[in-house]
């Protein structure tokens, strides 16, 4: 195993919740980590937290570091500021933490000379400096999206962190992950949205008898479950769709398929086909699960 990034400090391009949660585990870890974000009460509240080394707004903190992670939103990703490709040093390792990776490619290749684009995929109801917490990423997929001419060294570097990290390591083609996370993650935040939508309008339209806040005393911990990303940040919600639209269309699509198969089954009262149904479903969940 390459130990030479290791040696050097590593850059974070943002403190949020992913990025915090990496300079936690990085500085447990004993490597020096350097943060820069953009506005000073961050950096200071970053430096109280202990989420880096060293915080600063100018971008000469990056300086000298052998591996940078950008933290970034997805539209700042997407199109990166001149400050932040300037900053970058040369002959770093670049990665990002995006959850789309086929319009970062697009952003990114060629632009740097070894940049990784990869994902993990983790995360928290949280947001912001306050979020960031150790352990984030253990046990947890980290998928890497490498193109033919990725830089087979900077690759093992970012895999490197991976697995200080105790993520579990993926490699796929950027468009299979977005397939992919479009029907497991951001699938879901629509779905959950919808959900939380059918309970407002349900409950509004019964007005009889103290429905709506019947609806809301009764709502208990399925309901907090299934509507948890739904109910997120909504800046995020809309990035995600924007970022990887037909994807999410073609889960949109199918999910639309199954939704009406089982309400044609509860019309037609097929009780024991909904209930052959229920039970596939049953079975089909486990392996989504992580333990």
């Amino acid at each position: 195993m390459t130990t030479l990034w290791r040696d050097q400090p590593v850059g974070l391009v943002g403190l949020g919740l992913i990025g915090g949660s990496i300079g936690l585990d990085l500085r447990a870890a004993g490597l020096e980590v350097r943060g820069w974000v953009h506005r000073q009460a961050t950096a200071e509240r970053a430096s109280q937290r202990g989420l880096a080394s060293q915080v600063g707004t100018d971008p000469a903190v990056l300086a000298g570091c052998g591996l940078v992670v950008l933290a970034l939103p997805l539209d700042r990703l997407l199109d990166p500021a001149a400050e932040l490709i300037a900053a970058l040093p040369n002959g770093a390792v670049i990665t990002d933490v995006g959850s789309v990776k086929g319009p970062v490619l697009q952003a990114w290749h060629g632009r740097v000379p070894r940049f990784v684009a990869s994902h993990p995929m983790a995360g928290t109801a949280a947001a912001g400096v306050e979020a960031g917490q150790r352990d984030l990423f253990r046990g947890r997929p980290w998928v890497a999206t490498p193109l033919a001419d990725t830089d087979p060294e900077a690759l093992a570097v970012v895999r490197e962190l991976a697995t200080l990290l105790a993520a579990q390591w993926l490699e796929c083609a950027a468009a299979a992950h977005d397939e992919a996370v479009a029907l497991i993650s951001h699938l879901p935040v629509l779905v959950s949205a919808a959900l939380l939508q059918a309970a407002e309008r349900g409950s509004a339209a019964a007005v009889a008898g103290g429905v709506p806040a019947l609806v809301r005393a009764l709502a208990s911990s399925g309901f907090a479950d299934t509507t948890r990303v739904g109910g997120g940040n909504p800046e995020l919600g809309t990035l995600l769709a924007r970022c990887n639209r037909e994807a999410l269309l073609d889960a949109l699509s199918d999910y639309r398929g199954c939704l009406e198969q089982l309400e044609g089954l509860v019309a037609q009262q097929r009780w024991a086909e909904l209930e052959a149904t229920l039970a596939a479903c049953q079975q089909l969940r486990p392996p989504f699960l992580k333990p």
